[in-house]
């Protein structure tokens, strides 16, 4: 998995729409290669990110857990300790 997607599901507040486009995004740049399509892919490219978004956002209001929401700073200060171990900063 691309290391830049991040885990949407189960945060309180909910993923925001900006979150999940940023998702789609590093997605559709992963599996065409290309981080600015070309002028002639650009529309093709644009759709592609638009209906992964659309296929997220639905995945992630379908999903159903018995597990307590999780909190973006703990979740943001435990990746950091994570990356801080992992590259000795």
């Amino acid at each position: 998995m691309c290391r830049n997607i991040r885990v949407l599901h189960n945060f309180e507040p909910p993923a925001t729409s900006d979150e999940v486009h940023a998702a789609a995004l590093q997605y559709v740049r992963k599996v065409s290669g290309a981080t600015k399509p070309s002028v002639v892919n650009a529309e093709a490219f644009d759709q592609a990110v638009e209906e992964v978004a659309a296929a997220t956002r639905k995945l992630l209001d379908s999903l159903v857990t018995a597990a307590p929401p999780k909190d973006r700073e703990i979740e943001a200060a435990k990746a950091k300790a994570r990356a801080a171990e992992r590259y000795g900063t």
